[in-house]
C-alpha cells in the first residue's frame, strides 16, 4: 500500500474516537485513556498481506459476502469478539465477491467462512454464523493452543 489508511474506532473505555491504521505494527491504543483499541479493518487481494499476515497479533479472517444473509448475522458478533478481545486479536473482513483471489486461495465454498492466521499461518478455519460467545471461545481456544 502506498498511502497509510486508516480507520475510525470508538474506545470501549472512554468513549473517544481514535484513528486506527489498517496496517500496522504492535496494537493499537486509545490516545485518551491508552486501553486497548478493537482493531477492525477490511482488506482485499492487493492488500490482504500487509493489512493481515504482517499482523503481529492473530487475524481473525471473515470472509463474506454482501447478498449473505448468515454473514449480516455472523458481522456483529464478530465485532463483540474484536471489542471483548481488544489488544489480543484483529479482525480484517473480506468481501469474497470483490476479492476473488483471495476466495481461491483460501478455497471458500461457503459464507461466511472464517479463518485464525497467526503470523500469516492459517491455525483454525470454520464455516457459517455462531453466535458470539461461541465465537469467542474459538477464537481464544484456537490463539491460546497456538500460542502454547
Amino acid at each position: 500500500m502506498s498511502t497509510v489508511q486508516a480507520t475510525t474506532v470508538r474506545c470501549p473505555n472512554c468513549g473517544r474516537t481514535n484513528r486506527v491504521p489498517v496496517a500496522a505494527e504492535g496494537r493499537p491504543k486509545c490516545g485518551h485513556c491508552k486501553q486497548p483499541l478493537p482493531w477492525m479493518v477490511d482488506a482485499g487481494d492487493d492488500d490482504f498481506t500487509e493489512v493481515a499476515e504482517r499482523a503481529d497479533v492473530p487475524v481473525v479472517v471473515d470472509l463474506w459476502a454482501t447478498w449473505c444473509g448468515p454473514c449480516r448475522m455472523v458481522s456483529p458478533a464478530l465485532e463483540k469478539v474484536a471489542t471483548d478481545l481488544a489488544g489480543r486479536i484483529k479482525l480484517v473482513k473480506v468481501d469474497v465477491d470483490k476479492n476473488p483471489r483471495l476466495s481461491q486461495r483460501f478455497e471458500v465454498q461457503a459464507v461466511p467462512t472464517l479463518l485464525i492466521l497467526d503470523q500469516g499461518e492459517t491455525v483454525a478455519r470454520q464455516a457459517g454464523a455462531a453466535p458470539a460467545p461461541v465465537l469467542r471461545q474459538w477464537v481464544e481456544q484456537s490463539i491460546t493452543t497456538r500460542r502454547g
